[in-house]
C-alpha cells in the first residue's frame, strides 16, 4: 500500500482519538438503532420517556438474551402497544447471513451483511474449555497492518454497539439448535476496538450484565494494536476483562514495517502504557506475536522480545499466521516456531503457541470478506 495513504490513515486515527466528538453526529445517522445497543438502565429511561413502566426493561432483556426471540411480536408478555413502539423505534435484527463456512475442526465463520449493505465477519471457535466468539468492531480498518486482510480498503465506518452485541446473539442462536452456549468472547475481528472505544465499552457492559448474555468478565478478551491513550483509559476502568496487545515485533523499526500505527505510537511509550495497565489493574497482559517467515521469527528476535517485555506481568501468545493471498508473508516453518518458543522460555517468558482454527476455510481475519465482497476491500 502507498506510504502516503498509510500516513493519512494513521493521522486520521490520531485525530479521531484526540477529538472523537467530531465524528459522533455525522456517523451512522441513517441506520435504524439496534435494540441491542441499550444497557438495562438506558432501556428503563427510554421506557419512562415513552410513558411505559420501567420494569418492562427486564422483561425485554429476558426476551432478547434468554429467550433470544427474532421478532418483537414474540414478546408476548408486553402490551401490544409497547411491542408496536419497539418495532417502530428499533431494529431487532441488523445482521443477515451472507455466507456461513464450517471447518472440519468445528470452527464456523459467518459473513454478515449490515443495514447499509456493508459486511463484517464473526467467528465461532470451539475449544476444550468452551465456545468462543470472535467479534468485529468496525467495517474495515484504518490501522494498515501489512499482514492483515482486514485493512484492505480501509475503514468504512464504526459499528454501533448493538451491531457488535448482535454478532454474539446470532452465534448463540445458531448454537441453541445444538443445545450449546457461547462461553467466551474475544474482540479480535475486523477493526481496531480502541478506535471505536465508546461502542466497545457499551458492548462489554451488555454482554457481561447478568440479565444480558451474562458472559463473565474473565471470559472476555479485548485486543488492541496499540492506541496508547485508550490503553490508559481502559486501565482506569479497572475491569476484570482480559487485555491483549498485538505486538508482532520486538523493536521500533520492524514494528513500523509490520504495523504503521507504530509511527504514531512509539514502542517505548507503548511499553510504558502496558506497565501502567498491569500496575493499575493487577492483571497480566497477553502479547500477541504473529510469526512471519524470515521477517520476525529468528532466535535473535525472540531474545530481543524477551528483553523488551522483561519484568512485565505478561504472557506471550505465538501465532502461526494464516496465509493471505493479498499479502506477501509466509508462515514460519514448524521447527522454527518451536525454536522461537524455547528461546522465550529459556529467558523465563510465559509462552504458548496458539492452536490453529479453520485452516480449511477462509480463516484469516478479513479473508472471507475480501474474497466475497471485493468492492468493499479495493
Amino acid at each position: 500500500m502507498n506510504s502516503d495513504i498509510l500516513n493519512k490513515r494513521i493521522n486520521e486515527l490520531v485525530e479521531h482519538i484526540n477529538t472523537p466528538e467530531k465524528r459522533k453526529k455525522k456517523e451512522n445517522s441513517n441506520l435504524k438503532e439496534s435494540i441491542y445497543t441499550f444497557t438495562l438502565d438506558e432501556l428503563k429511561e427510554w421506557l419512562q420517556e415513552q410513558g411505559e413502566k420501567p420494569f418492562r426493561a427486564a422483561q425485554i432483556y429476558d426476551w432478547l438474551y434468554n429467550k433470544r426471540v427474532k421478532t418483537f411480536d414474540e414478546m408476548t408478555n408486553l402490551p401490544k402497544q409497547l411491542r408496536e413502539k419497539l418495532n417502530e423505534s428499533f431494529a431487532l435484527s441488523t445482521l443477515s447471513t451472507i455466507v456461513k463456512q464450517e471447518s472440519k475442526d468445528g470452527t464456523i465463520k459467518f459473513l454478515f451483511e449490515l443495514q447499509d449493505n456493508y459486511s463484517i465477519e464473526t467467528v465461532l471457535m470451539r475449544h476444550d474449555y468452551g465456545n468462543s466468539v470472535c467479534v468485529t468492531s468496525q467495517v474495515g480498518c484504518r490501522i494498515g497492518c501489512t499482514f492483515c486482510a482486514s485493512t484492505l480498503g480501509g475503514l468504512k465506518r464504526h459499528l454501533l454497539a448493538g451491531e457488535i452485541v448482535e454478532q454474539v446473539v446470532k452465534v448463540q442462536q445458531a448454537l441453541d439448535e445444538a443445545g450449546e452456549r457461547v462461553s467466551h468472547v474475544v474482540v479480535m475481528g475486523i477493526g481496531e476496538p480502541f478506535d471505536n472505544f465508546d461502542a466497545l465499552m457499551k458492548f462489554l457492559r451488555v454482554i457481561n450484565h447478568e440479565k444480558g448474555l451474562n458472559i463473565g468478565a474473565r471470559h472476555i478478551t479485548v485486543s488492541t494494536s496499540g492506541i496508547i491513550p485508550k490503553i490508559y483509559q481502559f486501565a482506569d476502568e479497572k475491569l476484570q476483562i482480559n487485555f491483549a496487545l498485538s505486538l508482532h515485533a520486538p523493536n521500533q523499526e520492524l514494528r513500523e514495517r509490520l504495523m504503521p500505527i507504530a509511527r504514531a505510537y512509539k514502542l517505548d511509550q507503548l511499553m510504558e502504557a502496558i506497565r501502567y495497565y498491569t500496575e493499575k489493574t493487577g492483571r497480566r497482559v497477553t502479547f500477541e506475536y504473529g510469526l512471519f517467515g524470515g521477517v520476525n521469527d529468528s532466535i535473535e528476535h525472540a531474545e530481543e522480545l524477551a528483553n523488551l517485555i522483561k519484568g512485565i506481568k505478561c504472557h506471550v501468545n505465538l501465532i502461526p499466521v494464516n496465509y493471505v493471498p493479498e499479502r506477501n508473508y509466509v508462515r514460519t516453518p514448524r521447527n522454527q516456531i518451536f525454536a522461537f518458543e524455547r528461546a522465550l522460555k529459556k529467558k523465563g517468558i510465559n509462552v504458548t503457541i496458539r492452536r490453529e482454527h479453520g485452516s480449511d476455510i477462509d480463516a484469516a481475519c478479513g479473508q472471507l470478506r475480501a474474497k466475497e465482497r471485493v468492492h468493499e476491500t479495493r
